[in-house]
């Protein structure tokens, strides 16, 4: 038998590594040991539930070992699936992994919600405890649906936004209707009521499953790192909530920091792009341009990779703008061999970082670390902004939305407003793209067809090798 006192001061562990592994989280010198540490206090998480069960004082029940053998295949299952798709994954692939593993917490916590509600445990507790299982469980059904569509629109199953007529009205409608049958749980609570009708849970998930599908189909590619940050708020705060239900520290605590880390990322993310987080979630972001400012002057003007290289040989300072195609070609490595060529050279070189570059939080900076690019030479979008105007030349690889003009502009652009890397302001810009087609958000780019910006069509791993021979070549 384990004593109270033992599981509580594993809870107590657990806590204290949770917070300090998000401490190291905040570097990327420290990030990967700070992961490891959070997920040792994860461990002993799961084994404190484990021993609680256990725990005499904790009124083991007589079924304890039929769930234990349930709870131990569960753990093979998940941990064996999560070992090997996390060691598959591609660099590319990763933010549909974030979104579908974002999506199986809030289904997590949904699910706790269903069986406390259905077997009578929350109902048996009081109304306050009802009240934080009926809104874990609805965040968490929004968080599991509306990650699994981000997850589609990330892996190309979903192309186009999806609208309804009055699709905002449908949406408080739905919300409406899980918020009532709620509030009928609830009294059921009060009244002392011993269980909930089987039919009236299946309604309150169906309607949040629905909530979450609708909310996320609307919203655009270009919204899609915010959106994702978001989710993660939804289910950590979801988590927080069942972790209340169960009275499992651990879990009160995981889902408290997580859901707080989200909802601040979320902001800066939101404030990055210039734009409050309703805007995102209750409007129609990533159509086309509407024309009211007139067409877009200029011609594409095309160079060769090698005459792109021998400008930047010759420079004195570039900055380099990766974006999602650089992940798409997994072109990183062979980007920062030519890095340190020109470095060798003399030339200074600087990486420049969009809070919102790529398909999730801070997609750039983990692809930069996986080819060594030292961390003292890339910079967020307010560091190094005034830099440009410095810049002999500035490369711009995959990055498309986050350096276009038109957000400065164009009111007529669906991204009028957004903050942008000031790409036009150097003397002379580069644009490695695969063709002439436009960003995730559906915008044409000004930049394009700006006097001192030329276009080097190619897949950008195929460029950087030339351009590696380029400058090799020149001894």
């Amino acid at each position: 038998m384990f004593s109270s006192f033992l599981i509580d001061a594993a809870y107590f562990v657990a806590a204290f590594l949770f917070l300090y592994g998000l401490k190291r989280m905040a570097s990327p010198v420290t990030a990967r040991s700070g992961i490891v540490v959070a997920g040792g206090g994860m461990v002993l998480a799961v084994a404190a539930a484990f021993l609680y069960g256990f725990d005499v004082s904790a009124r083991a029940e007589p079924h304890l070992t039929t769930n234990l053998i349930l709870l131990v295949i569960a753990l093979a299952l998940g941990i064996g699936w999560a070992w090997i798709s996390g060691k598959r994954v591609a660099m590319t692939d990763m933010p549909q992994m974030v979104a579908l593993y974002n999506g199986m917490g809030g289904g997590a916590a949904a699910a706790i919600a269903a069986t406390e509600l259905l077997s009578g445990n929350a109902l048996a507790h009081g109304p306050v405890v009802t009240i934080l299982a009926i809104l874990g469980g609805l965040i968490g059904a929004v968080a599991l649906s509306g990650s699994l569509i981000a997850w589609a629109k990330l892996d190309g199953r979903m192309n186009k936004a999806w609208r309804l007529s009055k699709h905002q009205y449908v949406n408080a409608s739905l919300l409406g209707a899980a918020l009532f049958v709620g509030a009928v749980v609830t009294v059921m609570a009060i009244v002392g009521a011993e269980e909930t009708p089987v039919l009236l849970i299946l309604v309150f998930f169906a309607v949040a499953l629905a909530l979450g599908v609708l909310l996320t189909t609307p919203i655009g590619g270009a919204d899609m790192p915010v959106v994702i940050s978001l989710y993660n708020a939804f289910t950590g705060l979801a988590v927080a909530f069942e972790g209340f239900v169960l009275q499992n520290p651990a879990m009160i605590i995981a889902g408290t920091v997580v859901g707080s880390a989200g909802t601040l990322l979320t902001l800066m993310m939101a404030k990055a792009m210039n734009r409050h987080v309703s805007n995102i979630i209750f409007s129609d972001f990533g159509g086309e341009d509407d024309g009211s400012d007139g067409e877009i002057q200029g011609t594409m003007k095309s160079c060769d990779a090698s005459d792109a290289a021998i400008s930047m040989f010759y420079a004195n300072k570039v900055v380099i703008v990766p974006g999602y195609g650089l992940a798409v070609a997994q072109a990183q490595h062979k980007l920062y061999e030519f890095v340190k060529l020109l470095q060798k050279q003399g030339v200074e070189v600087s990486f420049a970082i969009h809070p919102v570059a790529g398909r999730m939080p801070g997609h750039m900076n983990v692809l930069l670390a996986e080819a060594g690019v030292p961390y003292d030479i890339i910079y967020d979008l307010e560091d190094i902004n005034e830099e440009f105007a410095q810049a002999d030349v500035a490369i711009v690889l995959g990055a498309n939305d986050v350096v276009n003009p038109a957000a400065r502009t164009r009111k007529s652009s669906p991204i009028y407003g957004m903050p942008i890397l000031n790409v036009d302001q150097a003397r002379q810009a580069y644009v490695v793209k695969r063709g002439q087609g436009k960003g995730y958000s559906g915008v044409e780019n000004e930049l394009f067809f700006l006097d001192n910006t030329s276009m080097v069509y190619g897949d950008a791993q195929k460029v950087m090798v030339q351009m590696i021979e380029a400058v090799k070549s020149l001894g």
